[in-house]
């Protein structure tokens, strides 16, 4: 089968829970967007740097590696966005699977959902994830915007985890390789998202799911030193940044909760001189190739003319004022650039051999 393929099922594989709903008497409001209304950003308490991670400095493009959860989106949004990432549109055509994740949806936003489209192509909110992350970023390409991760218990699963031996919630809590649990119980090791590394420079991952009530859940990280540090799962419309193209990292298994949705924003640094270290590993088998191909190619060949447009600017104005130009420059310019498009050419595995749903 072609990857080019829409590889989403016809029909949904399993009915979604939705406890947040609204009543008659108060149906959710059909605006557009609106920072002033539907934002509600706080920032975050703290921060890990990559060092605090017990990685090289210098690793990634930016010193911080993850936030604490921070409020950013109102309930009203994120009922907003719950009504289009749940509705049949989009269970019945967006839906993937693959080894990471039991269920995700991809490549609705443009499509069926824009209140979910506008929320993140809105200036504000872009800045808001470029303060937390402390370098200028921009969305990834549309294809990413609002991919959502899905996990749903009935209450007899519920019943069956038990909540015994359910850790305690502790922010930053670090357990070391030593004592770490191997045999991935509920509510400790158990990954709902399999561990991996990111295919883009940074995320935002988004609560839409009332976790009042939930045990565990975390965000897991893998530090330099091999130690895994636990991040809080944000709460109902807060957010996390994360630079997760650099850490191998998961989303732990939450217990007293009948669902867990996520919705995971990729970013990517907007000035065209920084260095890109997109791959395709995990979205490729996830993705109707011929669009993923298609946006990531575009993205790229305009960071690439821009860069030749700037080199082109700098050379004009040296020879203009008679100054020497720089030939190793140019050759260093020249073969970065080289690499540049070698690395697109590895990216772009040919769509006979992408096995569908499965990373590798």
């Amino acid at each position: 089968m072609a990857s080019a393929d829409v590889i989403a099922p016809s029909t949904p594989t399993w009915t979604p829970f939705q406890p947040i709903t609204t009543t008659p008497d108060n149906p959710p409001a059909k605006d557009a967007f609106d920072p002033a209304k539907h934002l509600n950003f706080s920032p975050p308490s703290k921060t890990y740097s990559m060092t605090d991670l017990g990685l090289p400095e210098g690793t990634g493009i930016s010193p911080l590696a993850v936030s604490e959860p921070f409020p950013l989106f109102t309930q009203e949004a994120v009922l907003r966005m719950r009504e289009e990432v749940l509705s049949k549109d989009v269970m019945r055509n967006c839906q993937y699977s693959s080894p990471l994740a039991q269920a995700q949806l991809r490549g609705y936003a443009n499509k069926y959902a824009p209140f979910v489209y506008d929320a993140w192509k809105h200036p504000e909110t872009q800045r808001i994830v470029s303060q937390v992350a402390g370098i200028d970023l921009t969305l990834q390409f549309d294809l990413e915007i609002g991919h959502v991760n899905l996990s749903f218990k009935t209450e007899e699963q519920k019943r069956a985890e038990g909540l015994s031996d359910a850790p305690p919630y502790r922010l930053g809590r670090t357990v070391t390789a030593a004592s770490r649990n191997n045999n991935n119980t509920p509510g400790d090791d158990a990954a709902i998202v399999d561990w991996h590394t990111d295919s883009y420079p940074f995320v935002c991952v988004t609560m839409l799911s009332d976790c009042t009530n939930m045990i565990g859940g975390e965000t897991a990280l893998r530090t330099g030193s091999g130690d895994i540090l636990k991040v809080r799962s944000p709460q109902m419309g807060h957010a996390l940044v994360l630079q997760g193209r650099y850490i191998s990292h998961s989303a732990l298994r939450a217990l007293n909760s009948s669902e867990r949705i996520t919705m995971v924003t990729s970013f990517r640094p907007r000035n065209p001189r920084t260095r890109d270290d997109t791959v395709l590993t995990t979205v490729r088998p996830i993705s109707n190739l011929a669009e993923l191909y298609y946006q990531f190619s575009k993205y790229r060949l305009e960071i690439l003319e821009e860069r030749i447009r700037a080199q082109l600017r700098e050379l004009t104005d040296a020879g203009a004022a008679g100054r020497t130009v720089s030939t190793r420059a140019l050759k260093r310019f020249f073969t970065e650039q080289r690499e540049f498009l070698a690395h697109m050419d590895r990216e772009m595995v040919d769509e006979d051999d992408v096995v569908v749903g499965c990373v590798r």
